[in-house]
């Protein structure tokens, strides 16, 4: 997904040009300003800044930091979230990653491009391991039990891409995960006895890379706030900074964008955590379930 001319062209949507967007709507009319006042502080048209503020173009520092002293918002350390925000939107359009290369993901090919720039990701996930610590049987049993494709080589280039996703968790600068999976997931029998036992062993290695915290949420817990949801919290910088929140579901994607969205679901995923065992106790219990297998 590429970024155009804001002046010319066709525009794209990006999730991040819409969080940067969606905050800077939010300072205008907190203010009390209406586009036109934003378009003439930038010697720009009110069509431009409607688009900005859809994101549907990228921006540059000049023009955001001339829109944060219009709306009076002088504080350093909050502009900077914003510039930041806008670097690394403008760079997300100019990306030409491997994925483009697997037209399979669908709507996945969104958040695995923001997860490989992303500084860090939290999950949770209740009924199944996620896709960054998956291996390729488990992989390929959850597309066939899927049933979305028919074409067994649509499935394989599906798994590869997985797998490539997976590359993030030991690059040069390696993702920070952090991964709570309820019990449930470790006990359904996808694919299998022996493929669970590599799955459930797959974890136990993935657990000791220094980037990776891995917490599961016993039956035992009762119940809890993620028994209705699954999420992704992907960061960019700071914690909480300039996150978006990542959902899915069997119809759709739903990407949670705001700030106020994203401080909800921080919040939610702490208290998930607090439900959950320790990483050492974590893995013993990784580690009862396979023998059981």
């Amino acid at each position: 997904m590429a970024g155009t001319n804001p002046d010319r062209g066709v525009s794209v949507s990006t999730v991040l040009g819409r969080r940067l967007g969606g905050e800077l709507l939010r300072m205008r009319e907190a203010c009390g300003l209406r586009q036109a006042a934003a378009a003439e502080a930038l010697t720009a048209s009110v069509a431009k800044v409607a688009k900005m503020e859809r994101g549907l173009v990228p921006m540059r520092d000049p023009d955001v930091r001339a829109l944060c002293h219009l709306y009076g918002e002088h504080d350093e350390e909050a502009i900077s979230r914003l510039l930041e925000l806008a670097k690394t939107d403008r760079g997300r359009r100019k990306a030409k990653g491997w994925w483009n290369q697997y037209p399979e993901l669908g709507s996945l090919i969104e958040y695995v491009a923001l997860e490989d720039i992303a500084r860090g990701v939290r999950t949770w996930q209740g009924s199944m391991v996620p896709g960054l610590l998956q291996t390729p049987a488990y992989a390929h049993a959850l597309a066939v039990g899927n049933a979305y494709w028919e074409d067994p080589e649509e499935i394989e280039r599906f798994v590869a891409a997985k797998m490539a996703r997976q590359g993030r968790l030991s690059d040069s600068a390696p993702l920070e995960l952090w991964a709570v999976v309820g019990e449930g997931a470790l006990r359904q029998l996808v694919g299998g006895r022996e493929v669970m036992r590599e799955q459930l062993t797959h974890l136990v290695d993935v657990s000791e890379l220094p980037n990776v915290k891995l917490q599961v949420v016993p039956f035992l817990a009762g119940s809890h706030p993620g028994l209705s949801s699954t999420f992704s919290i992907v960061t960019f910088a700071d914690a909480g900074a300039m996150d978006v929140v990542y959902a899915e579901t069997t119809s759709s994607i739903l990407w949670l964008e705001s700030q106020a969205d994203a401080l909800r679901h921080d919040r939610t995923f702490d208290r998930i955590v607090r439900n959950g065992l320790v990483p050492q106790d974590s893995i013993a219990l990784i580690k009862e379930i396979r023998r059981e297998l």
